[in-house]
C-alpha cells in the first residue's frame, strides 16, 4: 500500500538516497531541501522511478518552515505516514578556533531543527492516530572525536531527545520513532563542511554507502525499530569509548588526523552551514575509491599510537 513520505534534506547524501529508495517502493513523496534547482533534479529522478512527488524548497532552521511543509504534505496527499529527517551540516575545527556563529548554526541545524521536525510530525501523527518518524543520528551520538565539536554535541543531544520521545510515544498507540545511526558514509558532507582546521575532512574507513543507510530507513518504515546502527565498526568504537576510555582517548586523536582528514589544504570557510552549494550536492561523495589509501594510513597510525600507549602504561 502506497504511503506518503516526507523527506527533509532530500538533495544530497543519505536524504537523496532515501528519496530514491522510497520512490522505488511506490510511495508518494514530499521532498524538502534548501536548493530549488537540485530539489527539481531529485524530483525528476523519483518521478522516473514511478513516484508521485511534490517538492518544497525550504530551510529547516527558518521559523515556521517545518509546519508549512507539513501543511503542504497534508494538502497534497491528505496526511503524512512517514517522515524521514536527514538534513545536517558539519564543521571541522578546534572548538576555540571555530567561529561561535558556525558552531551555533551546526547545533541549530542538526539538533534544534530535528526537534522542530519531531514536534511538528508528532502533533500530526497523534491527530491521525499513527505515523513513523525516522531521525538520522550518528555513531558520533555515542562516541566523540576531536575537531567536530558542534556535530558531536548535536548528535549526542539528538540521541537523548530521541530516547525521551520514544518513552513518551509509548502513551500514543500507532506512533513510532526510529533513530538510524550511520558510521562513515560516502556522501559529499565532508567536502561541503565548514572548515577551520586547514585540511579537508573525509570519512574514516570502513565507509558504507548512502544507499545502505537509505535501505535501513525504508526498513524502519516497514518495521519500526527504536535504533538501527549502520556501520561495521560502530559497535567496536562504542565498546572502546565506554569500556576502555583511556585507550580510546590515546588513539582517537592520531586516528582522526590520519584517517579522518585528507592532506589537501583548505582556507577557512563556512561551507554549507549557512547556505547550500548546489554544485556539491550528490548521492555519493566519491570517497570509497580512496579506501585502500585510508586503510594504510589507519594501519600506520594505529601502530604508532599503540607504541605511544605502551610507553604510557610502563
Amino acid at each position: 500500500m502506497s504511503r506518503t513520505v516526507v523527506v527533509t534534506g532530500a538533495t544530497s547524501g543519505i536524504g537523496r538516497a532515501a528519496a530514491r529508495e522510497f520512490a522505488g517502493r511506490g510511495d508518494r513523496l514530499v521532498l524538502a531541501a534548501r536548493s530549488p534547482a537540485t530539489l527539481a533534479e531529485v524530483r525528476d529522478e523519483c518521478r522516473a522511478a514511478g513516484a508521485d512527488v511534490r517538492t518544497v524548497p525550504m530551510d529547516v532552521t527558518a521559523p515556521g518552515a517545518v509546519a508549512a511543509l507539513a501543511d503542504t504534505a497534508e494538502a497534497e496527499f491528505g496526511g503524512i505516514d512517514v517522515w524521514v529527517h536527514t538534513a545536517a551540516v558539519m564543521a571541522y575545527g578546534r572548538f576555540d578556533e571555530t567561529p561561535a556563529e558556525v558552531f551555533d548554526q551546526v547545533v541549530r541545524t542538526d539538533l534544534l531543527a530535528a526537534a522542530e521536525v519531531a514536534r511538528v510530525a508528532l502533533r500530526r501523527f497523534r491527530a491521525a492516530s499513527g505515523g513513523t518518524l525516522i531521525l538520522t543520528g550518528s555513531v558520533l551520538g555515542h562516541i566523540t572525536a576531536p575537531y567536530m565539536s558542534g556535530y558531536v554535541a548535536a548528535k549526542w543531544g539528538l540521541q537523548g531527545l530521541t530516547r525521551a520521545l520514544q518513552q513518551e510515544a509509548r502513551e500514543t498507540s500507532g506512533v513510532r520513532i526510529c533513530l538510524v545511526n550511520p558510521g562513515s558514509v560516502d556522501t559529499p558532507v565532508y567536502r561541503q563542511a565548514a572548515n577551520y582546521l586547514g585540511r579537508i575532512g573525509r570519512p574514516p574507513p570502513p565507509v558504507t554507502t548512502p544507499e545502505r543507510v537509505a535501505r535501513a530507513m525504508a526498513d524502519c518504515a516497514d518495521r519500526p525499530r527504536r535504533e538501527v546502527s549502520v556501520g561495521r565498526l560502530n559497535v567496536v568504537m562504542r565498546f572502546g569509548f565506554t569500556v576502555l576510555p583511556g585507550v580510546y582517548d590515546v588513539l582517537v586523536g592520531p586516528l582522526m588526523r590520519r584517517a579522518g582528514l585528507t592532506d589537501r589544504p583548505v582556507a577557512p570557510h563556512p561551507g554549507i552551514v549557512f547556505a547550500p552549494n548546489p554544485a556539491g550536492e550528490a548521492v555519493r561523495g566519491g570517497w570509497r575509491p580512496d579506501l585502500s589509501r585510508a586503510v594504510r594510513s589507519v594501519s600506520g597510525v594505529t601502530a604508532a599510537a599503540g607504541s605511544a600507549l605502551l610507553r604510557r602504561l610502563r
